[in-house]
């Protein structure tokens, strides 16, 4: 698959081009990658890819800015999955968001990407203020495939819905929304090893989530191996808050730093909270890893 980190000046082979910011890769963002691939192999053209960095409501108002679902890399990977071939990351910033829309179609779309279809959700906008929809495309002479809403227990399928469920715990939900588990990946990088010195030694999972949908404790499976994590800002240490991602795996004691891994949530156990000193917070996570190991449905051998 290949990755472009800028609009190519050169003229691009010809394409069938799905646009979207693709946060979080629900059902309804996978419904429009399975069109896409159809699309693309019908017209015996290449699929293609453009999304944007950051989310234009980052952009414009990061104070209220939604919180991602997906990292860069994490986008990446569905779309390779999803047979994508080629992938446009458009850098949003102030020059991008003055391009009117007959320029993106013109300009971009037309005489850059070479894009024979287009694909898009049915309320897709577009241009400088968002002032291109749907039917300019079909103006401009695009072929263009637009997907209506995808619903689920009769109500659409979208980030928004699955941002509030995993904010509300409902991760059953989540996962409907999404066809899969939730996760966040990252590589295992070395920490303050304050986990071990409790008794629980963590794998600390580096993110580019810089607010998440979801804080709390967990049970999770990294890389398929049971396990509850905490995400969030560890509020019982002393220092500046910082926000992490740590695992504690279940009866492992292998090595895991350096290691890209998948954490995938399936119970919330609890909210995160402050204790009153570090006996607590260990007698707490004792709870929660024996809560965890509930959910899973495994116990400890008494030789171990």
């Amino acid at each position: 698959m290949q990755i472009f980190r800028h609009i190519p000046t050169v003229l691009q082979p010809p394409c069938a081009l799905a646009i979207g910011n693709f946060d979080g890769m629900h059902l309804g963002h996978q419904a429009l990658l399975t069109q896409l691939r159809q699309t693309a192999n019908a017209s015996n053209l290449e699929a293609a890819v453009m999304t944007f960095e950051p989310h234009p409501r980052e952009f414009f108002t990061p104070e209220s800015a939604p919180a991602r679902l997906c990292s860069m890399r994490e986008k990446l990977e569905c779309f390779a999955q999803a047979g994508v071939e080629r992938v446009y990351v458009c850098r949003f910033n102030q020059r991008f968001a003055k391009v009117t829309a007959e320029a993106f179609m013109h300009d971009i779309l037309r005489q850059a990407i070479h894009a024979q279809v287009v694909l898009v959700g049915e309320d897709f906008r577009f241009g400088a203020k968002r002032a291109g929809s749907v039917n300019d495309f079909v103006a401009a002479g695009f072929n263009l495939v637009s997907l209506p809403q995808v619903d689920l227990a009769g109500v659409r399928v979208s980030s928004t819905r699955v941002r509030s469920a995993l904010a509300d715990g409902h991760l059953h939900e989540a996962s409907s929304l999404l066809g899969r588990g939730y996760s966040i990946s990252g590589k295992v990088v070395h920490g303050a090893k304050r986990g071990r010195q409790l008794g629980f030694p963590t794998a600390n999972v580096h993110m580019r989530h810089e607010r998440p949908a979801l804080k709390g404790v967990y049970a999770v499976k990294l890389d398929g191996l049971n396990a509850v994590a905490n995400l969030g800002v560890r509020p019982t240490i002393a220092g500046v808050p910082k926000l992490s991602l740590e695992v504690h795996v279940l009866d492992f004691n292998g090595d895991l730093y350096g290691k890209h891994v998948h954490v995938e949530f399936l119970h919330k156990i609890r909210d995160e909270m402050k204790f009153d000193g570090l006996d607590a917070l260990k007698a707490q996570i004792a709870v929660d890893v024996e809560l965890a190991r509930i959910f899973f449905g495994t116990v400890v051998s008494p030789s171990r």
